[in-house]
């Protein structure tokens, strides 16, 4: 998410806010969250982290090659920046019991992030179990990927202009490996972008295909949708996985994608009832 989106998100949520007369509790706890990342934003803004010795034509190489231009390396030099973050946003988790029930400090040491839990959530594995410290993986998967959200999101930015949206139609994230956690159809051509969970960076991607499994059996795949036909429930019956799809030409408003992760919150509630899940 750019600066100015995040500014635009913000200034929608006021209006929400004024014209309900209240938010509803998930929303107020993402308002919150974004408050903490746009101040995360502005310091790491001037000290972005890249791929060492990459100039145009590495980045294109090596996605040729078919590998996410971030590793881990590129982020651990910033953990201890991220100390004050990932406090803020850990403040923000236990003031919204209602959302995530009563939580602990944080983990075990001294309340801090650790090469160790940002390592294991950016490679997907299992955290350290003396992170958890009360709270659930879940939980503080979420948190790790909201206080590493804003130095994502600005590598993304940066990265953008060296990425050949034609050059990768893969599964993860050019930038950072990610997975999909919502798509749009471009008012165009109506071709599918995938919207990163970890950076928000946007990437072409085949209509046709399962974005979680890669399945193109079609026998598989289905979509439900709404009466205006604006948001698609895109579902595979190979791995279970789901993808909530806004429909572009079907609107003449301006769309801000991150805000409509919260603003679609009952597809994915549907979705889960329905046994299907979102492996992000």
């Amino acid at each position: 998410m750019t600066q100015a989106t995040e500014g635009k998100a913000l200034k929608k949520l006021a209006e929400l806010d004024r014209e309900e007369g209240g938010l509803p509790l998930l929303l107020r706890f993402y308002r919150d969250l974004l408050l903490v990342q746009r101040e995360a934003r502005r310091q790491v803004e001037t000290t972005l982290p890249a791929p060492a010795g990459l100039d145009a034509a590495g980045v294109r190489e090596q996605l040729r090659q078919g590998v996410p231009l971030l590793c881990f390396e590129d982020l651990d030099g910033y953990i201890e920046t991220l100390q004050p973050v990932f406090a803020s946003v850990r403040e923000v988790f236990h003031a919204y019991p209602g959302l995530f029930g009563h939580l602990a400090d944080g983990p075990a040491d001294g309340h801090a992030l650790n090469a160790e839990m940002v390592k294991a959530w950016f490679e997907g594995k299992p955290m350290p179990p003396s992170a958890l410290n009360g709270a659930s993986e879940a939980t503080l998967r979420s948190m790790i990927q909201f206080t590493l959200k804003p130095l994502l999101a600005a590598c993304a930015e940066a990265l953008a202009p060296r990425i050949d949206p034609e050059q990768w139609r893969r599964r993860c994230c050019p930038v950072c490996g990610g997975a999909p956690d919502m798509a749009y159809l471009d008012t165009e051509r109506g071709a599918r972008w995938l919207l990163c969970s970890r950076c928000d960076f946007n990437w072409l991607f085949h209509r046709l295909q399962c974005p979680h499994c890669g399945t193109e059996d079609q026998s598989a795949l289905a979509f439900f949708t709404d009466e205006k036909g604006l948001y698609r429930l895109h579902v595979c019956e190979r791995c279970k996985c789901y993808l909530k799809t806004i429909d572009l030409r079907k609107t003449d408003n301006e769309v801000l994608l991150p805000l409509e992760r919260l603003l679609t919150a009952d597809m994915d509630r549907q979705a889960l009832e329905e046994g299907y899940r979102l492996p992000v």
